[in-house]
């Protein structure tokens, strides 16, 4: 793949090694496995996080290891050679044959993608290895929700349904809180035959294009674990291909479970392509963006045989998801003229000066059910776009965004007409005592189709740490019932993120989606919470570093104060140091109270550890009532 910045080829070919090592690398203690279904093809991946043993002196068991959700697809997999230039397996190439509802076209059937095959300009960066698209057979509906409503489980159902019960070693500690689950369900165990009954009702959706067979099948519904998306994307100011498939690669090693490709720049068919052929999860874009581009800008000018044409394009090329801002309508847009920041969704203000340049309705809603037959022919869901959505907290939850919402309702039951699978995006910037409203109403007018939203932001006062003020909000409505959640990076509202910043805004939306699975009490969410508790208390700092979101970075600011590798067993850490730590003296106490217990056969607990903490207060009194003495 070649480099379209000014670096010199020896910095590319650094860079390129660099990249290699950082997305093949397996995390500390950590191994590949695999889960068969009932058929040899369906192998399921997951990561194994291996534990050590707990200390003699505090009981000497062993820790079974914990099996965690795994999105880095065979990047991960030492067994697997990567060769960015040829793309990933495919994993779901003969599950699409066997189904004998598609037929492999001649060639691409859109203008634009046929052009930029015959363009030479675009000769040396266009991705090697491309194949001839698919396409239903005529007549036939090749949906994951279509196979649904006909009482088909596929392999990907299967799989699915595997992957989202993370099985579990015995001896795991399975305990949890009940949670709060707003009337979502919470099951035991998942089937895929719940799977297949959650796509058919439309509450939840399986994005899985025909053309993207390297797709491992994940879904996004509330009844199910909260899903984050990452959003990488040049621009007309910066960023090549290798950079923006390093970003998809990177953020679906750290949890992304699907990545939306938002490039407004340069070669926006080509990035994507490579994008693409190397994504182990869904890709979802904003067709529109690239229809303006085609127009050189100028949102006049679109028409609805460019828009068709890009569909047609993305959907043979493998996109799993397109965000059309159908809702968008043209009375709705003198609702947005008394608010603070007016329209902030880039679709949402193309469509907006459409509809007003022309003073007709937006095409994309008139030509909804065209759009539905080009979705159904390819397997491409539905991200119906939000593009009324409040940009700051002042304008949340008012008439523009409301409306456009119940519009939104009307559309999802157009596209289930069809069995096209859909999702509602979501706003926004909410201030928390609002948030709440958003849920409920998506959930009354939209059917619990599943929500998606970007956070939302609870204040409008902290660029550069608007991964944190969304990551407040994508908690909250995550717990409400919204299936998937959009970051947000450090660089919301000020640039383009880079590498560091898809990172950090990948663990923030970790952290707020596992918050989210732990309040509404999904089953099996607390295991790995347990396991580094557990580990915490019996100072197995590896065990801790290593069962965290990013145990580099735990690892790293432990061994800023206390980098001998003999602090790994102590039984402190900096904060407090050896002789004031709480659980330290807590394990001090039960020893005690245990002592005492075995000593006298009292089944008094209260009374034990009363007599623990009066000899620690002894001790401390005998050392002159000094937090730190010398040992």
């Amino acid at each position: 793949m070649n480099q379209l910045t000014n670096l010199s080829p020896a910095d590319i070919s650094a860079q390129h090694e660099q990249d290699a090592k950082d997305l093949t690398r397996i995390l500390p203690a950590s191994r590949k496995v695999y889960v068969q279904g009932s058929r040899p093809d369906i192998q399921v991946p997951f990561r194994e996080i291996s534990l050590t043993e707990t200390p003699t002196g505090l009981g000497g068991e062993h820790n079974p290891p914990v099996m965690v959700y795994d999105t880095s697809g065979v990047y991960t997999d030492p067994n697997v050679q990567i060769d960015l230039n040829k793309g990933l397996p495919l994993v779901r190439q003969s599950w699409i044959d066997e189904r004998q509802d598609t037929d492999t076209l001649s060639g691409l059937s859109s203008e634009f993608g046929q052009a930029r095959l015959k363009d030479i300009r675009t000769a040396d960066i266009r991705f090697a290895h491309i194949q001839n698209p698919r396409r239903a057979q005529a007549g036939k509906n090749v949906t994951q929700m279509h196979y649904a409503k006909q009482g088909i489980i596929t392999p990907e159902m299967e799989y699915i349904a595997i992957r989202e019960n993370q099985r579990q070693r015995e001896g795991v500690d399975m305990r949890q809180h009940a949670g709060q689950n707003f009337g979502a369900q919470n099951l035991k165990e998942i089937t895929p035959e719940f799977v297949r009954q959650e796509v058919a009702a439309g509450r939840a959706i399986i994005p899985a294009n025909i053309n993207h067979p390297e797709c491992e099948p994940m879904i996004i519904g509330r009844n199910f674990l909260v899903k984050i998306n990452a959003n990488i994307g040049n621009s007309a100011l910066g960023s090549s291909i290798d950079e923006e498939v390093a970003k998809m690669t990177w953020a679906t090693r750290w949890g992304a479970d699907t990545i939306m490709d938002l490039s407004t720049g340069k070669n926006i068919h080509e990035t994507r392509e490579w994008i693409i052929r190397n994504s182990p999860v869904p890709i979802g874009t904003v067709p529109i963006y690239q229809a303006l581009e085609k127009v050189d800008g100028v949102a006049e000018d679109l028409t609805w045989e460019i828009f068709k044409d890009t569909l047609i394009e993305q959907a043979e090329q493998g996109v799993d998801y397109f965000t059309i801002h159908a809702g968008v309508l043209l009375r709705y847009v003198p609702m947005t003229a008394n608010r603070l920041t007016g329209i902030v969704s880039r679709g949402g203000s193309i469509m907006a000066q459409w509809c007003l340049a022309h003073h007709e309705e937006n095409f994309l809603y008139t030509h909804f059910d065209e759009i539905c037959e080009i979705m159904k022919a390819y397997d491409v869901s539905f991200s119906l776009g939000d593009g009324l959505r409040p940009g700051c907290v002042q304008d949340a939850n008012d008439e523009a965004q409301f409306s456009e919402l119940k519009t939104l309702g009307e559309l999802t039951h157009r596209a289930w007409e069809h069995d096209v699978q859909v999702m509602i995006e979501g706003p926004g910037h909410v201030p928390m005592h609002m948030i709440k409203e958003n849920m409920d109403l998506q959930l009354e007018v939209c059917k619990e189709a599943p929500f998606y939203t970007l956070g939302p932001l609870t204040t409008d006062i902290a660029p550069g740490y608007d991964h944190i003020t969304s990551a407040i909000g994508a908690a909250m409505i995550g717990w409400y019932g919204t299936a998937m959640l959009c970051y947000v990076t450090p660089k919301e509202h000020l640039g383009l993120p880079n590498k560091k910043d898809v990172k950090d805004g990948i663990i923030t939306y970790k952290i707020a989606a596992h918050a989210a699975d732990l309040a509404k009490g999904h089953p099996g969410a607390q295991v790995r919470d347990n396991a580094l508790s557990k580990a915490r208390f019996e100072f197995r700092w590896d065990d801790q570093f290593n069962l965290s979101l990013d145990p580099d970075t735990a690892r790293s600011m432990h061994d800023e104060t206390l980098p001998k590798e003999a602090h790994k067993s102590a039984h402190f850490c900096s904060m407090c140091g050896p002789k004031f730590c709480s659980m330290k003296i807590t394990q001090n106490v039960r020893d005690y109270a245990q002592n005492q217990h075995n000593a006298k056969q009292s089944n008094d607990a209260e009374t034990e550890v009363e007599a623990g903490l009066n000899a620690m207060k002894t001790a401390y009194q005998e050392h002159g009532q000094k937090l730190y003495h010398k040992v």
